[in-house]
């Protein structure tokens, strides 16, 4: 197979697939039965994290450094050496954030980067791919304005491929691939802006 795309991606993505990296490298593509999402209309932000949303310890961001949370997002956690996210993924994701379709939430303080996430937008769908965090709570506060985002911008679906207990904690289901298809497909067929008015308008909202 030649060198991973952009349109590699956006072809997966639409076909219900996705690629992951071995350790040595070789792509893989995907499409887990069942599939794992987290709704977003039913989307509230856990209490323990509340009181963080309500003292801005972080400064939230959209798209400030793609290629930076991506490296992030593949370095080696909990001692393990082997990451999925590949030289060659990394590439191909910044192509597609160059043409306006991946982005990263990303989370600042002190005008460092220490947490955030990224993925694809398509329509009305957000393929959320990975995240990371240096200081405790920053991926999660970056995560719920993603969500609080998506909500707003009228997003139906965000997937988040497999089940595990990282993606549980916000909310994860497993839902049986054919279902996930047919979400997917309506998603496509809507024009959602991932963002189209400023970001601290719902930064500054006070979480009750």
């Amino acid at each position: 197979m030649n060198e991973l795309t952009a349109n590699d991606l956006m072809y997966g993505y639409m076909n219900g697939i996705f690629p992951m990296a071995d350790t040595d490298g070789t792509l893989y593509w995907y499409s887990p039965d069942p599939r794992a999402i987290i709704p977003i209309d039913t989307y509230k932000p856990p209490k323990s994290l509340k009181p963080i949303l309500n003292k801005h310890l972080f400064d939230i961001k959209i798209n400030a450094d793609f290629n930076a949370v991506m490296r992030h997002c593949a370095s080696p956690r909990n001692g393990e050496p082997e990451t999925w996210i590949s030289e060659e993924i990394i590439q191909a994701y910044c192509e597609l954030h160059n043409k306006g379709m991946a982005y990263s939430v990303e989370a600042y303080r002190n005008d460092l980067l220490v947490g955030g996430l990224y993925g694809v937008a398509i329509g009305g769908v957000f393929f959320g791919e990975s995240m990371f965090y240096l200081e405790p709570n920053s991926s999660k506060v970056a995560f719920h304005y993603l969500m609080e985002n998506l909500k707003k911008q009228g997003y139906i679906l965000l997937d988040t491929q497999f089940i595990n207990d990282n993606v549980r904690r916000y909310g994860a289901i497993e839902i049986p691939r054919a279902e996930y298809i047919k979400l997917l497909k309506k998603g496509l067929d809507m024009s959602c802006s991932f963002i189209d008015t400023p970001f601290s308008e719902l930064f500054y909202q006070k979480i009750e």
